[in-house]
């Protein structure tokens, strides 16, 4: 449980950053911050990962809820020494948890992270996405999916 706190941290950057551009910018604005590289562009995704639509806002929250459930029950049936995996857990913790306060709030995932050159960009994204992926990574680092497999304590 000492690992909550990035869960805290993460919804804590997630809401604030979203509230400051949503308080600063207009939807559909988009900002260079890095050239063409990086943008700030302020959107509202109504669907899931990538923009995705696989059913309406209610879906979403079912889905969210049950992944949600399960990132729990992960994280309290890991071993003590798991620290790598209990990190990655934190953080897509806190990333889901941040993203299903907008769907409550706005039926839509507030996103403004562009990234890309010129025309050829990625999605636009947010904290609680990034948070998500990187914690991701980290469970499966930290679960040995990568090692082979094998148990190594910490």
């Amino acid at each position: 449980m000492r690992s909550l706190w990035i869960s805290g941290v993460v919804l804590f950057l997630d809401q604030a950053s979203k509230r400051m551009v949503m308080e600063s910018m207009m939807l559909g604005d988009s900002i260079p911050v890095m050239g063409s590289f990086f943008r700030l562009t302020y959107i509202q995704n109504p669907g899931a990962v990538f923009g995705l639509r696989l059913g309406g806002n209610v879906a979403h929250l079912v889905f969210a809820g049950v992944a949600l459930i399960l990132v729990a029950v992960m994280w309290l049936r890991l071993p003590p020494h798991e620290r790598l995996a209990s990190a990655g857990l934190a953080l897509v913790l806190g990333g889901a948890v941040g993203n299903v306060i907008d769907r409550i709030r706005f039926s839509a995932v507030i996103d403004f992270l562009d990234f890309g050159f010129g025309s050829v960009r990625w999605w636009v994204f947010n904290v609680a996405d990034a948070a998500v992926t990187v914690g991701a990574v980290l469970l499966i680092l930290g679960c040995g999916i990568l090692k082979g497999g094998k148990d190594e304590a910490v």
